[in-house]
């Protein structure tokens, strides 16, 4: 089985703020810069093919963390939000009420408004990943939060409803295995690339 090690972009000004981004994009700033440079890969890192998601958060991350800005790939980008990118979750909650409720409960076809899925999210990971499984000896993909829950959903056969089976932590990585159809299992989740504290509060 092959390795796959993902790790999500650092936080930018709307990750402090609780908006979400989906395929807004929104840089670093100096906070998000500054704490990429504590990180340190982990061993297990060793000699992985990095990979980037074409959004500039992932990109100066990736380009941050390596010394040098590695391909991209589209399929990498965030799960796109539609209607609610630049606002609040807990927002829109309060706001759409029961049919949010009812939204959420779909799990795998929750669908913001003109965006995408779960579902088809992974929809357009699984070539990604089947390629990736053929290719030794492993990769480490750099990228953001809804790509990477979609992969540990589906290894662990969370269907998206109630709470997940981890918490994905910022500033860790996350390592799993592909078998050769691309079917990924858990390795080993939050796996801490730094010592300091994430930056937090409202940008400057």
């Amino acid at each position: 089985m092959t390795r796959l090690m993902m790790i999500r972009h650092a936080p930018t000004p709307w990750n402090r703020a609780g908006l979400l981004q989906g395929r807004t994009d929104i840089a670093l700033d100096p906070a998000g810069e500054g704490w990429v440079a504590t990180w340190r890969l982990p061993a297990e890192a060793a000699d992985l093919l990095p990979v980037a998601s074409p959004l500039a958060r992932a990109r100066r991350t990736a380009e941050l963390l390596l010394g040098a800005p590695p391909p991209t790939d589209p399929r990498l980008a965030e799960m796109h939000y539609g209607a609610w990118e630049g606002q609040r979750l807990a927002d829109l909650r309060a706001r759409l009420g029961e049919a949010m409720t009812a939204n959420e409960a779909r799990g795998w076809d929750f669908t913001p408004p003109k965006g995408e899925s779960p579902a088809m999210v992974l929809a357009r990971l699984a070539p990604w990943l089947r390629e990736r499984a053929g290719q030794e000896p492993g990769t480490l993909a750099l990228c953001h939060n809804g790509i990477i829950r979609v992969v540990m959903a589906r290894a662990a056969g969370w269907d998206f409803r109630g709470k997940p089976p981890a918490k994905l932590r910022d500033g860790t990585a996350h390592l799993f295995r592909l078998a050769p159809d691309g079917t990924p299992s858990v390795e080993r989740l939050n796996i801490p690339l730094t010592d300091s504290p994430k930056p937090e509060g409202p940008a400057s």
